[in-house]
């Protein structure tokens, strides 16, 4: 049986790529690869110290290679894309050059304001394949010269819908208050001054789910203390249950290579305020109706009386476009073009 690797900073925890990771992983098993993980950190089959976020020294070259020794396919998830850890990129990328390997790349250095200097990523080697989350990052690469696929996060989008008494019983909520929820990390460009002003203004509690990262712990307690509406600040696991605890979700983000919270309110029917980030906009030319943050008097006119047909066209183009088999069809696709087929 072929073999395929997942490689990356982090596997199997809670952030966007460790899930969309997650999701590629049991794609590749179910077309025929047998999968292991290759991490610095998190529960993975074969861990090297080095390959994580802010690891200076970077991985030991001949450990790494002994990692991915037997692998057939190496998916390389963000770590030869974005420059936190350029001495692990660099090694990843020496190894694996001359082998079948797909970079799965969700933000390119260009794409930050503190990474634009860099320009030695993504690695680049005439035997891989590059995939990128959005038609904005496709076009970005063939401007500097380099050929990506796009392929769109998928969802599990005929999962059951949650259980809402449970979750907000765990979270101390009663039903009678608005949750405005905040699925994310905690860090500057999930702009949660924002969101804290969406919960403030519509009387409802604020749901932040995600820990502070980047540095951002300080700044986070003082928007979180300063917070003029209730506070929850509880990490769970993204499932269905928050989304059936939640009356609204909230996305304001400035940037976001893709951002799932918006397609898994659609999912699972519930409003979305999202921000005006380019990619949102690329979403949202499928047809999705989000609410805007400039016009909450919609959103609570929605509140007050939910237009279903709304929730009813959400759902089916997050179903149509954004489903697990789509992804897998994309990706079959993929490596029938590169004669990579197990």
């Amino acid at each position: 049986m072929a073999r395929g690797a997942i490689v990356s900073f982090r596997l199997g925890l809670s952030d966007g790529v460790s899930v969309v990771a997650r999701l590629w992983q049991e794609m590749l098993t179910d077309i025929g690869f047998e999968m292991v993980t290759v991490a610095a950190e998190g529960p993975v089959d074969r861990l090297v110290p080095g390959l994580g976020i802010n690891q200076p020294g970077g991985p030991d070259p001949d450990r790494f290679a002994a990692a991915v020794a037997d692998i057939d396919l190496a998916v390389v998830e963000n770590l030869c894309t974005i420059p936190l850890n350029l001495p692990a990129a660099r090694t990843v990328a020496r190894t694996l050059a001359g082998h079948p390997a797909i970079l799965h790349h969700h933000d390119p250095p260009w794409q930050r304001e503190r990474f634009a200097s860099v320009t030695e990523l993504p690695a680049h080697d005439p035997c891989w394949r590059h995939v990128v989350i959005n038609r904005l990052t496709a076009e970005q690469f063939a401007q500097r010269g380099l050929r990506a696929t796009v392929i769109y996060n998928g969802f599990d989008t005929h999962r059951p819908e949650g259980d809402r008494a449970a979750m907000r019983a765990k979270l101390k909520v009663d039903d009678e208050t608005l949750l405005v929820a905040h699925p994310v990390r905690a860090i500057p460009r999930k702009n949660i001054p924002a969101a804290i002003a969406i919960a403030e203004e519509l009387e409802g509690a604020y749901w932040l789910m995600g820990q502070a990262e980047e540095g951002y712990d300080a700044t986070l307690d003082q928007l979180l203390a300063d917070a003029r509406c209730p506070v929850v600040h509880r990490p769970v696991a993204r499932t269905p249950d928050i989304y059936a605890a939640a009356d609204l979700v909230v996305f304001p983000s400035t940037w976001e290579g893709f951002g799932n919270p918006p397609v898994e309110a659609a999912i699972w029917r519930r409003p979305c305020v999202v921000g005006s980030y380019p990619v949102a906009e690329e979403l949202a030319e499928f047809g999705f109706r989000w609410f805007s943050p400039s016009r909450l008097e919609e959103v609570r006119a929605f509140l007050n009386c939910p237009d279903t047909d709304l929730l009813d066209q959400n759902q089916a183009i997050a179903q149509q476009h954004f489903s697990l088999e789509r992804v897998r069809a994309d990706i079959v696709a993929l490596l029938d073009d590169a004669g990579w087929l197990p």
